[in-house]
């Protein structure tokens, strides 16, 4: 039975998240808040809740490396896996601010990560955390990276797209706007649960650890809305939404989840999760490579598929080491 809850919880993580992004932009519609500060705050948030919400009750349950794991996990999943098959579904061309400050952004907020979870700079213990010390800078940075957002788009259409995503969330009523909410966080709730417990049960049973878990299941489980939503803007053209939602959705998942999960409870960090930081560290590398050796700053169908068999060389050797 708990199996079966596993895989319901990845559904309404994902419902949910749609259902309280719907909900939320459709009362911040009628109270007449600016789409582009809708786009910017709920629809970004929201489409970062599951991720988010299995990370906070790993991290109250204890399960530091489901919490972690599922993070790094993400973001491998999210460029070598997501970004692959929208490439090789329809070329990608790229943005000069992606790769001159998005990207740049990312792989610093990953560096800093891995930085902090191995100095223990403010916290006197025995192995390695990120304390809620490192979650506050973390957070810190977070809040520039919004405010240089905020900056930014509203100066430069392309960005704009992002916001004009809720133009097609209708205006509900009130009524229902709320129940929306409220259904949609009970399903976050309920099925972050499933999903965490579901993770544990799996790495018990069959003699995995939970980082093994958390880097695949997990990972590409909460990274599902990524997924479609970057392969539908590819088959239709929209590059720059396909290419912005995944290295958006890391420095979030980076900076956001990671930062708040650590503040609320610290994480103890395992030393083997630095090689996911620098597979992490790696994949964004390679994305800007893809970009720079492609024609007119693309990313091809072939870098599409080195991509991906990258992806599944990287899972081998999660495999092999346990």
């Amino acid at each position: 039975m708990i199996y079966f809850l596993f895989l319901i919880g990845f559904v309404l993580l994902i419902k949910g998240a749609d259902f309280l992004v719907e909900g939320a932009s459709s009362l911040a519609k009628r109270n007449n808040i600016p789409e582009l500060v809708i786009g910017l705050t709920i629809v970004s948030f929201g489409t970062s809740m599951p991720e988010l919400i299995v990370n906070l009750l790993a991290s109250f349950d204890g399960s530091s490396e489901l919490a972690i794991g599922n993070i790094l996990g993400s973001n491998i999943a999210n460029v070598l896996l997501i970004l692959g098959v929208a490439a090789m579904i329809r070329p990608l061309t790229i943005q000069k601010s992606i790769y001159f400050t998005e990207v740049p952004i990312s792989l610093f907020a990953t560096v800093m990560v891995g930085f902090l979870a191995n100095a223990n700079l403010f916290v006197d213990v025995k192995g390695l955390t990120l304390s809620r010390y490192d979650g506050s800078i973390l957070l810190f940075f977070f809040a520039l990276f919004m405010t240089y957002i905020y900056v930014v788009s509203k100066s430069k259409q392309s960005i704009q797209e992002e916001a004009a995503s809720v133009e097609t969330i209708s205006t509900l009523p009130k009524g229902r706007s709320i129940a929306y909410i409220v259904i949609g966080s009970l399903a976050l709730f309920l099925g972050g649960k499933w999903v965490v417990d579901g993770a544990f049960e799996i790495a018990l049973f069959f003699g995995l650890s939970e980082t093994f878990i958390g880097l695949t299941v997990v990972a590409v489980g909460t990274s599902l809305p990524e997924l479609v939503t970057s392969a539908v803007a590819a088959k239709k053209g929209q590059s720059d939404m396909a290419v912005g939602n995944v290295v958006g959705s890391n420095i979030f998942n980076i900076l956001w989840i990671l930062g708040l999960s650590s503040v609320i409870r610290p994480l103890p960090f395992d030393v083997v999760s630095n090689s996911d930081i620098l597979m992490v560290i790696a994949s964004s590398t390679l994305l800007i490579v893809a970009i720079v050796i492609g024609r007119k700053a693309s990313i091809g169908r072939v870098m599409g598929t080195i991509f991906v068999l990258t992806y599944a060389a990287y899972l081998a050797y999660l495999v092999m080491r346990g």
